[in-house]
């Protein structure tokens, strides 16, 4: 699967978490980019991933991410 399909199905995700059809995510969105990814949602969206593409983080994984392409990067290597 290609890293803009994965960017797709990760946009539909946080638009259905978060409740906001106008989210635009990009590899360099960072959640200060996007209005109510507060910690608490941010649970919530790593869960709603999980369940999505049927894989698990670690929490030293989700920890080490500054931006979405990272996530998107660590969900290519659990596909892999």
């Amino acid at each position: 699967m290609e890293k803009s399909e994965i960017l797709k199905q990760v946009n539909e995700i946080f638009i259905d978490t978060l409740d906001n059809e106008d989210i635009v995510l990009t590899p360099e969105t960072t959640a200060n980019d996007v209005e109510d990814w507060d910690s608490l949602n941010h649970i919530q969206l790593v869960v709603a991933v999980e369940k999505h593409f049927k894989i698990r983080f670690t929490s030293q994984e989700i920890q080490s991410w500054n931006n979405v392409g990272e996530m998107l990067d660590c969900i290519i290597a659990k596909k892999a």
